[in-house]
């Protein structure tokens, strides 16, 4: 009894993950991150497996990111200059973005 409400539970994370993975994927989208950035190859900007690998075990990571994509900045990688998010980006959603590239 006690297998089968474990197995349920892993189900349901698992289930819950892709969901959350899905949520981020579109408001990635919808924030206007794809004019610039791509999740696995570079474009105008780095990817995003680029961004997490950089900043990997950096404890800082996530302030430091979450005020680039908010304020803009360049010198990161490269001289292309990044733009400020759009005011219509709320910063609970910059959070949640930081959060799911640096995952990736």
């Amino acid at each position: 009894m006690k297998l089968s409400y474990s197995l349920m539970l892993a189900a349901s994370m698992m289930i819950a993950g892709n969901v959350y993975a899905a949520d981020e994927s579109a408001l990635f989208k919808k924030s206007t991150c794809t004019t610039c950035h791509n999740p696995d190859k570079k474009t105008v900007g780095p990817a995003l497996k680029e961004i997490a690998a950089k900043y990997k075990g950096d404890a800082a990571a996530p302030a430091k990111l979450e005020m680039k994509v908010r304020k803009g900045g360049s010198g990161s990688f490269g001289k292309m200059a990044m733009p400020p998010a759009p005011a219509s980006v709320s910063d609970a959603d910059i959070h949640t973005l930081v959060g799911w590239i640096l995952d990736r």
